[in-house]
């Protein structure tokens, strides 16, 4: 093909820009190399460990959606880092964050992916930037005599109760539903599950922790110091530095557990059941744990809404007969609705895994639920009328594949102080929901989508917390408000901390303004420093 000479010196510019892009690259590639071998304490096998766009595309791309859960995260559009590092060792997170800092590259840590907004493995706010992706780090360790056990970051939620449940049938871990989570994050923001008004949230029950902190020292809970270890046990992923181990305190559970799930659609009484759940989920025994699934079925004339009582109990299925026959009758469970199964069993089946899945399927780590899609979480603190619940279903009913999940609080979870971890939905919290629009293609209209959700959010503000209207950190919004580059003031923060964390977010301020003052570890929705000059610094030191 012969080009015009006009098109000529254009074609060049392009090529020289892309020309300057991969010198740019390289060289941060180069730096960062270099400086990593030099930083570590263990030689870094980079052929593995280091992925590229300009050098391996494929591997690059493979690796880089491999645990990410949202697919709008992924399009081409969206900001690409300059590479992704996969360390061996802890060492090798060590001299990434330093190295980090010394060539001032922007770094963000992914552990697991399942992330909502993809703050873990993208920037919005600035470029170029890397990902340390820590799926290589998944050692277990359970000790079962001291009831508890060392996790690396990058394993599994899956991973970690399939390796209790080698060691007893006795011990488990009260954290996340979702299987493929890497556990890293999840603690970071609480970690909760079917056994929370049992034994609280996964973070909770975290009693050590290494970290690698700002200044790329690694600590445990004494050298960090009760501040700090106070912070990431709940505060959010990406503001104080990046976890390598949690160590877990493990939990009794009973060698049969029970567990069952009860369809009801509106013909069958759903808005009147529902209803009566939100009188009473909260005083449930703290045994049993039910949560509802709420979508429309069917098409036509026929789409109705069903719901769908997803539950677990820690006992047979004849005491749990007798507490459900006390105390939520309406619901109607006979034997046959109930199953028996062990405490592994049970994770399967809340997973959704069809009966007789053998639990070496929670190793393959790989996330099920991948979609486009756009979240939103509130509390609840009263019980939702019939009227109200109808507007639900109304709006639930204009969207294509809308799901709701509504997830009870009581027990265990109204007796732990609001302030003992930065977690801070626990004594008044009737329940928690979770909102998604979802979507398939790529080529669908996004903004419809997301344009549902924020209508829906809107209607729901009578029915949920008020004065802050609360929000589960783990489920990030963006709409509540970002960081950006130049501004990420306390009073700008503000919109979103006090939804996520309510006044556990001045202590979180305080503590990122000791740990980290020049805000290294930063994202969209990361804890903001407090700026510290020489005659404020000890103004804003973190006190006991």
């Amino acid at each position: 093909m012969v080009l015009p000479k006009s098109s000529i010196p254009l074609l060049f510019l392009l090529l020289l820009l892309q020309s300057v892009s991969w010198s740019a690259s390289a060289s941060i590639i180069d730096d960062f190399t270099q400086c990593v071998s030099q930083n570590s304490n263990v030689s870094v096998p980079f052929s593995k460990a280091l992925f590229t766009p300009n050098n391996n595309m494929s591997a690059f791309t493979s690796v880089l959606q491999s645990s990410a859960q949202n697919l709008r995260c992924l399009e081409p559009s969206v900001p690409k880092p300059e590479f992704i590092f996969t360390p061996f060792h802890d060492s090798h997170v060590q001299a990434a964050v330093i190295c980090s800092k010394k060539l001032g590259t922007h770094l963000r840590v992914r552990s697991g992916g399942h992330d909502y907004e993809g703050l873990s493995y993208i920037s919005e706010i600035e470029t170029p930037f890397i990902i340390v992706d820590l799926v290589k780090l998944r050692s277990i360790n359970v000790d079962i005599e001291a009831n508890s056990a060392w996790i690396q970051t990058g394993a599994t939620i899956g991973e970690v109760y399939y390796r209790i449940s080698q060691k007893s049938r006795v011990h488990g871990f009260p954290a996340g539903l979702c299987n493929s989570i890497g556990i890293g994050g999840h603690i970071t923001g609480g970690a909760y599950g079917s056994m929370m008004r049992k034994y609280g949230l996964g973070a909770d029950n975290v009693v050590d922790a290494r970290i690698v902190n700002a200044n790329g020292e690694i600590l445990d809970r004494e050298s960090m110091g009760e501040d700090l270890f106070w912070a990431i046990r709940g505060g959010g992923g990406g503001s104080f530095g990046v976890i390598l181990w949690w160590k877990i305190k493990l939990v009794p559970v009973p060698e049969t557990v029970t567990v069952f799930t009860v369809p009801k659609t509106l013909e069958q009484g759903a808005t009147k059941l529902l209803n009566r759940w939100t009188q009473v989920v909260d005083k449930l025994d703290e045994d049993l744990f039910i949560r509802v699934l709420i979508q429309p079925e069917g098409k036509g004339s026929n789409r109705t809404i069903s719901t769908s009582y997803n539950a677990l109990f820690l006992g047979d299925a004849e005491r749990l007969l007798k507490v459900i026959q006390a105390s939520f009758p309406e619901l109607g469970l006979t034997r046959n609705d109930t199953m028996e199964t062990s405490w592994i069993g049970s994770v399967l089946y809340i997973a959704g895994y069809p009966s007789g899945t053998p639990p070496e399927v929670l190793l393959q780590g790989k996330p099920t639920f991948k979609n486009f899609f756009k979240a939103k979480s509130d509390f609840v603190r009263e019980p939702i009328p019939e009227t109200g619940l109808e507007g639900i279903w109304k709006r639930l009913l204009e969207e294509e594949s809308p799901l709701s999940i509504w997830t009870p609080y009581g027990g265990k979870m109204s007796n732990i102080p609001e302030s003992e971890i930065p977690f801070p939905h626990r004594n008044g919290t009737i329940f928690m929901i979770q909102y998604l629009a979802l979507w398939q293609n790529e080529k669908e209209d996004a903004a419809k989508h997301i344009d549902w959700i924020r209508k829906l959010y809107n209607y729901m503000t009578p029915y949920v917390s008020k004065f802050p209207r609360e929000s589960y950190v783990n489920y990030r919004d963006l709409d509540l408000g970002i960081n950006n580059k130049s501004s990420t003031s306390f009073v700008a923060a503000s919109a979103w901390g006090n939804r996520y964390f309510k006044d556990n977010f001045n202590r979180l301020v305080r503590v990122k303004t000791k740990v980290d003052p020049d805000n290294f570890f930063r994202h969209e929705q990361s804890i903001p420093p407090v700026p510290v000059t020489p005659s404020s610094r000890k103004r804003h030191d973190v006190k006991g």
